[in-house]
């Protein structure tokens, strides 16, 4: 639009007549004036239609919460008694003398102000494309922002090459059932359940790779903690010593995106009263075996030989590594190797245990990744004993046969990141439009 001016920079123009554009936040009458809080992208300011301007008062009558205005007017400095300290333009105020309707708005079906607005979740995803709208919601999405630029912006800081991984695939990548079938022409084929793979091929042309991909999982799951369809951030590398530098690199990136989200998301994190979790200097680091001792000695709860940690025994873990550390995070490694993808490495000194390696923070697991096998003999018998068709992950296995050096990576979902560090009772208030059994936009029983 031209010669608009953006919210933000109205402090800048005190004394000039401008013109803005956005919606009405906020609708006041007092006496013969009416006050608008109007908002666009960048901010919020208060206007003001004078009686002096009866052609302005005349033409905003009927004008209601969500109307979208294009309000030309003068930047004027409040009058000391009415400045409000610390609001965004609490020391300015626009004096409309010009106002044209661009879009009319239905009434609202719920109280959108930031102190009314308390919603049921399956209200507020109902009505996804007026709540979006919501200072508080859109808080969220704004932090999610900077965990995923802030991924991306440390993966780039080490070297590592973006590629886009497909969504349409001819082999399920991560073994088990839970994957949505499509039809492909007149043959059949998969909806990704991650980029592994293709990642892996990739990492063996230009050593360090990542994605940002979208990824489906048919888990016949309705809990607070799962989706159908989730945002990945993947990383893979090339040439390192062991499992630990992956661990060192997935630490690394976990620490760079808190500083990220403190930096630049301090109004959000205030708005939604969010306290980001601790990463102390080194994170706590233990095997299965022993996060499950500790689980015994401190709870008197006997876990000890089964085969990965339950959310009940992902929750205690944190708690005690919170009370003894002061840690919201701790990695467990050497999980049993056939009950992991085929392709995670197996312990050279107990084959029975890999190199796999998960952070849990807060009681739910992050982040999951490890040593990844890089010859093409021990892959092949994995396969086998995976009971697995070569053919169906051809190109994967050509990588391997011509060559990749010691290799490993990690992964973790966006939403559930999103989620802990906000403090959400349910990923579905960090996905903006969140597919589960239930729902695809609208609930699926309706």
């Amino acid at each position: 639009m031209r010669n608009r001016i953006y919210i933000k920079d109205l402090k800048d123009n005190v004394g000039k007549e401008v013109i803005i554009a956005g919606w009405v936040d906020v609708r006041r009458d007092q006496g013969k004036m009416v006050f608008f809080d109007m908002r666009d992208m960048t901010g919020k300011v208060q206007c003001v239609a004078l009686p002096s301007h009866a052609d302005v008062i005349e033409k905003v009558k009927e004008v209601r919460l969500e109307w979208v205005l294009k309000i030309t007017g003068k930047v004027n400095a409040r009058p000391p008694k009415n400045v409000k300290a610390g609001a965004m333009n609490g020391d300015i105020e626009l004096e409309i003398t010009g106002v044209e309707v661009l879009a009319p708005a239905e009434p609202l079906p719920f109280d959108m102000s930031l102190d009314g607005y308390n919603l049921e979740l399956t209200t507020e995803l109902d009505n996804r494309a007026l709540v979006l709208r919501h200072p508080k919601v859109q808080a969220v999405f704004k932090v999610q922002e900077t965990i995923i630029d802030a991924f991306r912006e440390f993966m780039k800081k080490n070297m590592f090459f973006e590629f886009q991984a497909p969504s349409i695939t001819p082999a399920v990548a991560e073994g088990g059932s839970e994957v949505f079938q499509v039809n492909y022409f007149d043959k059949k084929a998969f909806l990704t359940q991650s980029p592994q793979l293709y990642k892996q091929i990739v990492m063996s042309a230009f050593e360090r790779v990542f994605s940002v991909n979208k990824i489906f999982r048919a888990e016949p799951s309705a809990t607070t903690r799962h989706l159908t369809e989730v945002v990945s951030l993947d990383a893979e590398m090339a040439f390192i010593d062991g499992w630990e530098d992956v661990k060192d690199m997935a630490e690394g990136t976990v620490k760079f995106i808190l500083e990220e989200v403190t930096k630049r998301n301090g109004a959000e994190l205030k708005l939604l009263k969010a306290e980001l979790p601790v990463m102390i200097e080194k994170t706590p680091t233990f095997s299965l075996t022993e996060a499950q001792e500790k689980i015994f000695k401190e709870y008197k709860r006997d876990v000890r030989g089964e085969k990965d940690l339950n959310p009940q025994d992902e929750r205690e873990l944190c708690e005690i590594v919170k009370k003894e550390t002061g840690s919201d995070f701790v990695f467990v490694y050497g999980y049993p190797t056939r009950k992991k993808p085929f392709y995670v490495y197996p312990n050279p000194e107990v084959p029975e245990f890999n190199h796999g390696m998960d952070l849990l923070c807060r009681g739910l697991e992050w982040l999951s990744g490890g040593r990844r096998i890089n010859k093409y003999d021990q892959l092949m018998e994995h396969v086998k004993i995976w009971n697995m068709d070569p053919k169906k992950i051809k190109m994967f296995l050509e990588a391997f046969k011509y060559g990749v050096p010691p290799e490993g990576g990690f992964a973790f979902g966006a939403e559930r990141i999103t989620m802990q560090l906000l403090g959400l009772k349910n990923i579905r208030e960090a996905c903006m439009f969140p597919r589960d059994m239930e729902r695809i936009d609208e609930r699926l029983s309706e």
